[in-house]
């Protein structure tokens, strides 16, 4: 009984304080639901920031280790490109029809230049009379186009192009032409051609105005022009590099553009965009032409990548506002293309520089521009592109200042030869662009 009475005792004010009470079940489960969300984010907010700072340290970390060890990390990708340049041209045989094409992609990425040859004024000539683009040539055998010297030259497939290889040192080539030991070149005159400069291989090519198989040494008192990476040289004479380098040390292989004029007395040759040369009287009267390759430091040499292409001669002419004026049109095979495109080549600029400042010194001018081509590939499809040539031709004169409404375009593909289409010569002349007076 006693027991009874002390359990009602201590029950009976839990029941009292139970009754006044009130528990908010719902706001608790809220807040500690707030509680937890507002813990959760937090933790993931701080590893976030965790990541990020130890993304900066490790950033920081690598370009103190890069600086430690003289290394340039903006340019990793860049000399991991050039040495796989020097290893592919280590592993593979010129002579060979071998894939160049990524170090042909590299070199023109590096070292090609782009169509913005605002100053180029070299205005090939317009009869051409030795041309050799190497097309259909046989991989390993001589160039048929040519007569040798001394040395070895052979037939070969570069970077996906058809190229002549000097295969060894000192080999010298002379134009295979009717006549060849009498004088050939005119008083005007001007050549053209495309050379290979390998880093490992220091090799310059001399240009020399005599045909040295056929022609006697002894009318042409002056030596060689030479060729080197960045520089032009005619030893006692002249010499110029291109503008922003001051060696010929390279750090990876590239093609340039040798271009060469002579008009009566004067020379002048150009690398690249640039005119490096320039003789007011050279004082002999050029009669052939023998290229030769020569390694300036034998030591070391592999005799490997040393090439020349798309090798042209053409006689000179009148000049282009005289020649609007006699002829009522101007006639140039110096633009140039890529194969079966209508790209314009860099080179192509000293013409149509040369029509721009005419047009611009003469307002009054307008012009059709017209495309035609040689009579390789379907009638149909050269029809196609001497339209889109024309066109791309105009298009560029309109960029560079000349308004639209002077200039037309039209092709007439292969319709209207001016040269006998079965020899290279007449393929080349017949291949041109014509800037007919409206």
């Amino acid at each position: 009984m006693k027991k009874l009475i002390l359990s009602l005792f201590f029950c009976i004010p839990l029941i009292f304080l139970q009754a006044q009470i009130k528990v908010d079940v719902k706001g608790k489960v809220k807040d500690e639901a707030n509680d937890r969300a507002n813990q959760h984010t937090d933790e993931a907010i701080d590893k976030a920031f965790d990541k990020a700072e130890e993304g900066v340290a490790s950033v920081f970390k690598k370009k103190d280790k890069g600086e430690e060890e003289g290394e340039d990390t903006s340019d990793n990708d860049d000399e991991q490109e050039e040495n796989d340049i020097k290893q592919n041209s280590k592993k593979n045989t010129p002579a060979e029809s071998t894939d160049d094409s990524k170090q042909s992609r590299s070199s023109e990425k590096k070292e090609q230049p782009q169509l913005v040859w605002s100053k180029y004024d070299f205005v090939p000539g317009d009869k051409v009379f030795f041309e050799d683009n190497q097309v259909n040539e046989q991989n390993g055998e001589f160039p048929s186009r040519w007569d040798l010297k001394e040395g070895v030259a052979e037939n070969a497939v570069f970077g996906g192009s058809p190229v002549i290889y000097f295969k060894e040192p000192s080999t010298c080539i002379i134009p295979f032409v009717d006549n060849a030991d009498k004088d050939y070149l005119p008083d005007v005159f001007t050549i053209e051609f495309d050379a290979w400069f390998e880093p490992d291989e220091y090799c310059s090519y001399h240009i020399y105005f005599y045909d040295k198989k056929n022609q006697s040494e002894s009318s042409i008192d002056l030596d060689a022009l030479e060729i080197m990476a960045n520089e032009a040289m005619f030893h006692g004479i002249s010499s110029g590099f291109y503008p922003g380098t001051k060696e010929n040390e390279i750090s990876s292989g590239f093609w340039r553009h040798v271009a060469i004029s002579f008009n009566v007395r004067a020379l002048k040759v150009y690398l690249d965009d640039a005119r490096v040369i320039n003789i007011p009287n050279l004082g002999v009267n050029p009669e052939g032409f023998t290229i030769c390759c020569d390694v300036m430091n034998a030591a070391g040499s592999e005799g490997k990548n040393r090439f020349i292409k798309n090798i042209r001669i053409a006689q000179g002419g009148v000049k282009l506002y005289d020649k609007l004026m006699q002829d009522g049109k101007i006639v140039s095979n110096g633009i140039k293309f890529d194969v079966g495109k209508a790209t314009i080549k860099p080179e192509s600029m000293g013409v149509i520089n040369s029509i721009c400042q005419l047009m611009k010194e003469h307002p009054e001018l307008k012009f059709s521009v017209e495309g035609h081509t040689d009579s390789d590939g379907d009638e149909a499809s050269n029809m196609i592109l001497s339209e889109k040539r024309a066109k791309a031709v105009a298009d560029q004169l309109t960029k560079m200042g000349i308004d639209a409404s002077r200039l037309q375009s039209k092709g007439w593909g292969e319709s209207k030869p001016i040269s006998d289409n079965s020899t290279a010569e007449g393929k080349a002349n017949n291949r041109r662009v014509e800037f007919v007076k409206i």
